[in-house]
């Protein structure tokens, strides 16, 4: 676990039924700091949504709730974050993104953000 470093949660949701908004929660609870980026402006909890792929600093970790179409265009984006890893959510496995992260060094896990927190393995 790394509370150093801030999670971007990609494809983040302000519709409470989305798993994207859940794990903005419970990131929050855990007491990791979080940002996000989505496809409205918006609010979760304490976290702005925005919509501009920003040059955040010092991510640790990306989350993704987008699926394999809807990432192409943060392809780059993310490879300039240099995050530590990426977490592949349900329904967001891409092996061609894998595969081109692994190249630059970014650990890549096809798992649930949500029940990592829950396990204490986030």
């Amino acid at each position: 676990m790394n509370k150093n470093g801030k999670t971007l949660v990609l494809g983040a949701s302000e519709n409470p039924d989305r798993y994207s908004n859940k794990a903005i929660k419970q990131l929050r609870a855990h007491g990791f700091e979080v940002v996000a980026i989505g496809h409205k402006i918006g609010k979760v909890a304490d976290v702005e949504i925005g919509i501009e792929p920003i040059a955040f600093s010092n991510i640790d970790t990306v989350t993704l709730y987008l699926n394999p179409t809807n990432q192409k265009p943060y392809y780059d984006y993310i490879k300039a974050l240099k995050p530590r890893r990426i977490i592949f959510n349900p329904g967001t496995e891409n092996e061609e993104l894998e595969r081109i992260l692994a190249q630059t060094g970014v650990n890549t896990m096809e798992a649930c953000t949500l029940v990592l927190l829950s396990t204490g393995q986030y």
